[in-house]
């Protein structure tokens, strides 16, 4: 089954060089590791959440675009993989793996497979 795994962040959390640089090294590390496996499918890091833009549309027709991430949550998505694992529990021991955790939070949320009809 696969899942995602989502990983939030605080994007205005102050972080020194050598912290930075020593998350920088732990997901160089964690990134290889999961390469060298065949779980991860997808692995992807997001620009800033200020980068981001909120879409929301109605039955009615009408559509509000807003710069910025939709939530004024403390912790924003800051980047996600996708894994395929044979159930909850290892997807789970692998978000535990992920640097990002350290600091913030993984969500691990299973993917919606296609139905085949």
């Amino acid at each position: 089954m696969r899942y995602a795994l989502l990983i939030h962040q605080d994007d205005n959390a102050a972080i020194g060089a050598q912290e930075r640089s020593r998350q920088d090294a732990g997901l160089a590390a964690f990134q290889a590791g999961m390469r060298a496996g065949s779980a991860l499918t997808a692995c992807e890091q997001l620009q800033p959440a200020e980068t981001a833009t909120t879409v929301q549309c109605w039955d009615g027709g009408d559509i509000v675009i807003t710069n910025g991430p939709f939530a004024g949550a403390r912790e924003q998505i800051a980047g996600f993989l996708v894994v395929d694992c044979a159930d909850r529990d290892e997807a789970v021991r692998l978000a535990t793996g992920i640097p990002a955790a350290w600091y913030g939070t993984v969500e691990v949320r299973p993917v919606r497979e296609a139905r085949t009809s």
